[in-house]
This record gives C-alpha cells, sequence and structure tokens, in this order.
C-alpha cells in the first residue's frame, strides 16, 4: 500500500479504549467505482452508439443502393429474355408465313402439301434446338377456319417433344391450355405473362403473344421454362421475383410458390408499387409479419410484368450488429477491468484513510501516541506525517494543561493556553463555597510535617474530585481550606442550576470525608472534621495581579460573606450552612432546618442560615433532620448561650432575633 500509514499489529487489532469505528456510508471506492463506471459507460456507451449509427447509415446506404442496382440488373436480364422468346416466335411465324401458305392452299396437290408438312417440322425442330427455353408453341383456336392452322401446318400446335421428355412432363396439357378470358386482352394487342407451373408440374410460364399477319390479329402462345434466369432472382440475401400484371408470381427463389400459383397482391410493398406512377422506385417497408424491408421494383415494357427485388433489414444490419455486440463485449471487458483496477487502486486509498480515521478516534478520546508509520511520499505519506505531529503537540499540549492545571483548575488552564487570559474581570452571579478543617493546627502539631503533606494531599484529592464531577471550579487552596466557585467562569446555565451543583458537591464531600475517616483514629490518623460554608450572589471574576503573574479568582461582597458563614458551622453544630441568598434558589431541591440569623459586620439587617440536611430527590437516604446529621457526623448539638468570642476578632453577634419577614 503506497503513501500510506501503518499501525503497528497492536493498533491494527480491535481498539481496547472501547472506541467504535466509524461506518462510511459511501466508501471511496464505491465512489470512484460508480463515478468510473458513468464515465465509461457515457463514453464508451455514446461512441459505440455514433460507430453504430454511422455505420449503420452507410451500411444501409450501400444495402439500398446494392439493391437497386440488383433490381435493375434482374429487370434488364428478364425483359431482355422475355423479348427474346417474343421476337425469337415472331421470327418463327413469319419465316414459316413466308412461303408455306400456298402449299397448303386447296389448290396445292398433295405431294406439295407432305412437302410442306416436313419442312415446317424441320423447322420447328431447328427451333427448338436453337431456342431451349421455348417449349412449345400454338395457336388459340378462334374460328374452325382459323388460319393459324394454315400458318403452322397440319396441327395447330409445335411442341419440343425431347423437352417434355427429359422433364416428365405431358405435352397433351399444351393441347387443351385455352384460357378463352385472356384472348379479348391479345386480340387487343396485349401481351400476357401467366404461370402455368401448377397445370404441368414443372417450372414454366406462358406468354400471349398477339402475332399479326395479313391484317389480322392471331393469338399465339408460347410456353418457356425461365431457368435460365435463376441466377438473376437467387443472388446472396437479395431475393428478386417477377410478377405479372394480375400480381401473381411467375418467377421466384422459392419455386413452391410457383408450384402453388401464389399471388402478391396483398403483399404491402407491391400494394405500394401499384398505385405509384414511378416506372422504378426504392423504399423501405414493414410486412404483414412485421419485419423490415428494404423493396426496390422495376416496371418491365413487356406484358405490364415487374421485377421486385427484396432484403431482409435483419441482413443489411447483421454486420453491423455483429460489431455492435462486440463493441459491448468489450465494453463490458473494458469495464470491468477498469472496475477491477478502481477498487485496487482505491484501497490504496482507502485503507490509509481508514486508518488514519482510527487514529483520530484515538485523538478524539485522548490517546495522542500515535504509532503510525507513513510510507511513500503522496499526499496520504504527508498527512500521516501531520497526523503523528498533530498527536505528539496535542500530547503536549495535554501535559503542560494537565500539569498546569494541577496548579489551577483545568477551564482557566484552557484559556491560558489559547492566550485568552487577560487582565481584568466581568460581574457574574455565581455561588461561592468554602470548606475548612476543625482543629487544624491542633491535628498537624501532632504529626511529622511529610505526614501532614499526605494527609492533606489525600484529603484534598477525594474533596477536589466532589467538586469536579458537579461542574465547580477550585479558586484556590488555603492551607486546609478549600475555596470553590460555580458559575465562573463555566456555569451549568443558570444561577439556580450552579447553586444546586455547589450543595451536591458539599453532600458528596460529606459522604467522601464519612469514607475517608474509616479506619482511622489517633493522632496520626485523627479524624477529620469539616465545615461547609455557601453564598449566592454578585462578584466579580477574572485576572488579578500583574502583565508577568496573574491569578484568576473571584472577589466581592458574597465572597466574603460565604467565608464567614464557613466560621459559623463551629458555633452552629453543623457541617453545611447556606445563606439565604443561596436557600432562595433553591429550597425547592433540598432539605434544610433553618438556623438563628447572624448579624454580620458590615450588613444592616441580620442573615438567615440555614443547616443543609439532604436532597429532596433521595428521601430514602439518611439523613432527614439536622438533628441525624449531627449524630451521623458526631457533632454535639450546640448552646448558644455560652458562645464567647474576642471583642476583637468578634465579626458575628448570634442572637434570637425574629425572623425577617418573607
Amino acid at each position: 500500500m503506497r503513501g500510506g500509514p501503518e499501525l503497528s499489529p497492536a493498533k491494527k487489532k480491535k481498539p481496547e479504549d472501547g472506541t467504535k469505528e466509524a461506518r462510511v456510508r459511501y466508501p471511496i471506492g464505491m465512489k470512484l467505482v460508480v463515478i468510473i463506471t458513468i464515465l465509461l459507460l457515457t463514453s464508451l456507451g455514446l461512441i459505440t452508439f455514433l460507430v453504430s449509427w454511422m455505420v449503420g447509415q452507410d451500411v444501409q446506404l450501400t444495402a439500398e443502393d446494392n439493391n437497386f442496382n440488383v433490381n435493375r440488373r434482374s429487370s434488364t436480364e428478364t425483359e431482355a429474355f422475355l423479348n427474346s422468346v417474343q421476337s425469337s416466335v415472331v421470327m418463327l411465324l413469319d419465316f414459316l408465313g413466308s412461303g408455306e401458305g400456298d402449299a397448303l392452299s386447296a389448290s396445292a396437290t398433295a405431294s406439295a402439301a407432305a412437302t410442306a408438312v416436313a419442312n415446317t417440322a424441320r423447322v420447328a425442330a431447328a427451333f427448338f434446338e436453337q431456342t431451349p427455353s421455348t417449349v412449345a408453341l400454338m395457336s388459340t383456336m378462334i374460328r374452325p377456319d382459323d388460319s393459324a392452322a394454315i400458318l403452322l401446318g397440319i396441327d395447330r400446335v409445335l411442341v419440343n417433344e425431347r423437352w417434355f421428355a427429359t422433364n416428365g412432363a405431358d405435352p397433351a396439357a399444351v393441347d387443351s391450355y385455352i384460357l378463352n378470358e385472356r384472348l379479348p386482352r391479345v386480340l387487343a394487342g396485349e401481351t400476357i405473362i401467366e404461370n402455368v407451373t401448377p397445370r404441368f408440374g414443372v417450372s414454366l410460364l406462358a406468354m400471349y403473344i398477339p402475332y399479326r399477319r395479313g391484317g389480322e390479329t392471331l393469338p399465339i402462345v408460347v410456353f418457356f421454362t425461365p431457368d435460365s434466369l435463376a441466377d438473376s432472382f437467387g443472388t446472396g440475401g437479395n431475393m428478386s421475383f417477377l410478377l405479372n400484371d394480375a400480381d401473381d408470381v411467375l418467377i421466384h427463389p422459392d419455386t413452391s410458390l410457383m408450384s402453388a400459383g401464389a399471388s402478391m397482391i396483398n403483399d404491402p410493398f407491391v400494394r405500394e408499387m401499384r398505385v405509384r406512377a414511378d416506372r422504378n422506385f426504392q423504399t423501405r417497408y414493414t410486412g404483414d409479419d412485421g419485419e423490415q424491408f428494404f423493396g426496390a421494383y422495376q416496371k418491365l415494357n413487356i406484358a405490364n410484368a415487374v421485377v421486385v427485388t427484396l432484403i431482409h433489414e435483419g441482413l443489411v444490419f447483421e454486420g453491423v450488429q455483429a460489431t455492435t455486440r462486440r463493441n459491448l463485449y468489450l465494453t463490458g471487458m473494458v469495464l470491468f477491468l477498469s472496475m477491477l483496477f478502481i477498487y485496487l487502486f482505491s484501497k490504496t486509498i482507502s485503507q490509509p484513510l481508514r486508518t488514519l480515521t482510527r487514529a483520530a478516534g484515538q485523538i478524539e478520546n485522548g490517546r495522542y501516541q500515535l504509532d503510525l508509520k507513513p510510507r511513500g511520499r503522496d499526499e496520504i505519506g504527508l498527512l500521516t506525517t501531520s497526523f503523528v505531529k498533530m498527536g505528539e503537540g496535542l500530547a503536549e499540549r495535554e501535559r503542560l494543561k494537565d500539569t498546569f492545571g494541577r496548579f489551577t483548575n483545568k477551564a482557566i488552564a484552557e484559556q491560558a493556553m489559547r492566550g485568552q487570559l487577560t487582565l481584568g474581570g466581568e460581574t457574574k452571579n455565581a455561588t461561592i463555597f468554602f470548606s475548612d478543617i476543625r482543629s487544624f493546627t491542633a491535628i498537624s502539631e501532632k504529626m511529622e510535617p511529610n505526614e501532614v503533606v499526605g494527609f492533606l494531599n489525600d484529603y484534598m484529592t477525594r474533596m477536589v474530585a466532589c467538586v469536579n464531577k458537579t461542574g465547580g471550579v477550585v479558586d484556590k487552596f488555603i492551607g486546609d481550606a478549600v475555596m470553590a466557585v460555580w458559575g465562573a467562569p463555566m456555569s451549568a446555565g443558570s444561577v439556580a442550576g450552579d447553586a444546586l451543583n455547589c450543595v451536591k458537591a458539599a453532600l458528596m464531600m460529606r459522604d467522601a470525608l464519612r469514607e475517608f475517616n474509616v479506619g482511622r483514629g489517633g493522632d496520626k490518623k485523627p479524624i477529620i472534621k469539616i465545615g461547609c460554608g455557601i453564598n449566592t450572589g454578585s462578584i466579580v471574576a477574572g485576572q488579578i495581579g500583574s502583565s508577568e503573574r496573574m491569578e484568576y479568582t473571584v472577589i466581592g461582597d458574597a465572597v466574603n460573606l460565604a467565608s464567614r458563614t464557613e466560621a459559623l458551622n463551629k458555633p452552629l453544630g453543623t457541617d453545611i450552612l447556606i445563606t439565604e441568598n443561596t436557600w432562595e434558589y433553591i429550597h425547592d431541591h433540598i432539605v434544610t432546618e433553618e438556623m438563628p440569623p447572624v448579624s454580620v459586620k458590615g450588613k444592616e439587617k441580620p442573615v438567615r442560615m440555614f443547616a443543609v440536611v439532604n436532597l429532596r430527590t433521595q428521601p430514602q437516604i439518611k439523613p432527614d433532620t439536622l438533628a441525624e446529621v449531627r449524630a451521623l457526623l458526631h457533632i454535639q448539638p450546640p448552646d448558644l448561650s455560652t458562645v464567647d468570642m474576642d471583642a476583637e476578632e468578634q465579626k458575628y453577634k448570634i442572637g434570637t432575633a425574629a425572623k425577617p419577614a418573607g
């Protein structure tokens, strides 16, 4: 895989940190395959279509021209053949009638008549020898004294006996073949051709010729075979056939049509031909069976016969279709090879990107040390190198933030690393928290310095965890005291939410301290008691100090009141005290007992104080009353009348004044 990152074997396995590799809905490989497929299909399909269309046009023009030429050649040969048959018969009749009539007259002697008959038979034999396609000649009887009998000798029929013997036909059928309905047209000067194949059982045509002699028209019937035209009516894919004036089939490559005496009068092309005045024409048409044909016709100058030449469209475009099929096969093969190549190529992109995606997931989950090895010098290789450097930078940044966050809170550390800390502050409504270990001075005097540090670190770790879990920020440590704030610089979204989170943190500290005291006792491991003071109000939060040394903190009267509230826990016999300011925001969520009001120096009115018992959302968890809290924490109920403070240091005056209204 060229140019892509490579994870170590440990990284190639399923991540152990619980991260899930995101599923790609439309992989790059699939997109490339689809795009290239569309391009190939469009281009090759368009090329194939254009080539097929243009070649088809050329083939069609060539086929039409060839079909027309075949029709013209067949027409020329057919017309020449029919004229030859007609002219040879006329010449024979002229020859026979030139001097034999007198010999056959009533005054002629019997010997002269016999000589004339013999001469006629000899001439007829020579005629049939020279024109083998003509097999019989007869005169149609009009009246008993028909002059044709005189013309042709004793009998009115001349027959090529050899041809009939060779083809197994009955020559007697010639003498009986008289179609009187044709005679008026022949006497009027028309030449008519008929198919007499069904009568004789062999391929044979009959031509009615109007023969004029001595001012009289004699109807002569010539029987001839069209076998010599076989080559002209069956050339390759072109099919030519001859029709008479009644659209009966005279000559056709399919001899069964001639044997059946078929007619083409209902053929669409023949019908169109008969309504056109053109002597020759070519068109594309659809047959009765729905097949497409190219058709051409040529009207002959004899007997109103027509030569029709057809070629099936499938034969014309067979080569084009075969070429198109080969092009389609080639297109499919090229498309398959292209898809295979694209798929393999896409692997060189998708797999490295998938590896980088997993690496990004590791970074997202805080695992910045990436064991990626770039391979190659393409863009993905450079991206892999950048990924590794980015992970190293983020790891270093995280170490700095974590280290800095140990001296201050992580939110402030984050802002400091982004360069967003400047001198100055802003006014916010926040909740301030103070906690203090009772009798810490006496406890520390009985311990070694390192023991004090270890004890404080263990204690502070538990307390700070409670602050962090509830969204608070540790402002500072003051010896054994902890100062924290909710609402600056981060907030839960409302003043009430920040206040409730602060009380939750204090209750969590109560439970954490009970766990901390398990197994403790004595001078080295004394049981710890703390007091927590909470107040909500307006404070100024920001950077205080100088441009060279600054500290994020909160200041204001609300901070001072929180500190003084914490100091009241000892004389009042409580562990968590909140001011009326905090109570007003969250009294619906917590169980409290009001303590005697306290007159605070600088305050005109006494401040109401409330001892926190528990959350209302946890009624099943003890304690339910302040007495139960004192019993749980081993706090002796205070005797307020015995409270005595030094006059200089006294900041509070605990009394029993009446509660302010409201």
